[in-house]
């Protein structure tokens, strides 16, 4: 039986979230403040019967469609929230599940690091994908399960902060998130990302 780990509705992208992603994304890009849902199943070949059954139900397009070792990654989008809504509730149709069946998610780590010394700026410099770390900055650091989760938390970082995105990961067996900026800034980005998992249902 399917494994539904995330189904994610996000309202608006957020400008540096939607830059990010569209870096590697390889269907239809989205417009900044698009709604937008993510969805993660196991096993991961199970996205693509998805796929089908949400292009075939609503108006939406396809960004983002991953099938990895475990897990199936599916992100769509349109400017009309009605849709998107609709496109979850097919998979969720489909799948015979409700909202009570999805996986709440992990916060695994979630740590402040204040006034980042040069090194270490150059250190994570070197994987990141978006802006850069520079010295003197704070840094934010999240890990969370599901993976994808780690996109809700960095849109509604970037809703509450003057932030800048460094790295965020959300494929795979857990997310990442990379945020920097003033140390004030990285507080609230904090607490925003903190609240939506909680929201979602983290502990």
């Amino acid at each position: 039986m399917a494994d539904l780990r995330a189904s994610i509705f996000i309202d608006q992208l957020q400008p540096q979230t939607l830059a990010y992603v569209s870096t590697w994304m390889r269907g239809s890009l989205p417009r900044a403040r698009m709604a937008a849902q993510i969805v993660e199943i196991a096993p991961g070949l199970d996205i693509e019967a998805l796929t089908d059954v949400v292009l075939k139900s609503a108006d939406v397009r396809a960004g983002l469609l991953v099938v990895e070792r475990q897990f199936g990654t599916l992100q769509f989008h349109s400017r009309s929230t009605a849709e998107v809504h609709a496109g979850a509730a097919a998979i969720l149709g489909a799948l015979g599940k409700t909202m009570d069946d999805i996986a709440a998610p992990k916060i695994l780590a979630s740590k402040l690091v204040t006034r980042i010394d040069d090194q270490h700026a150059f250190l994570m410099n070197r994987n990141k994908l978006g802006s850069m770390v520079l010295g003197g900055d704070s840094v934010y650091l999240l890990e969370c399960q599901s993976a994808a989760y780690a996109i809700l938390a960095c849109n509604e970082a970037e809703k509450e902060a003057d932030v800048k995105v460094i790295d965020m990961r959300m494929i795979g067996a857990n997310g990442r998130l990379y945020l920097a900026g003033a140390e004030a800034d990285v507080r609230n980005a904090r607490n925003a990302a903190e609240a939506a998992l909680r929201q979602a249902g983290a502990e």
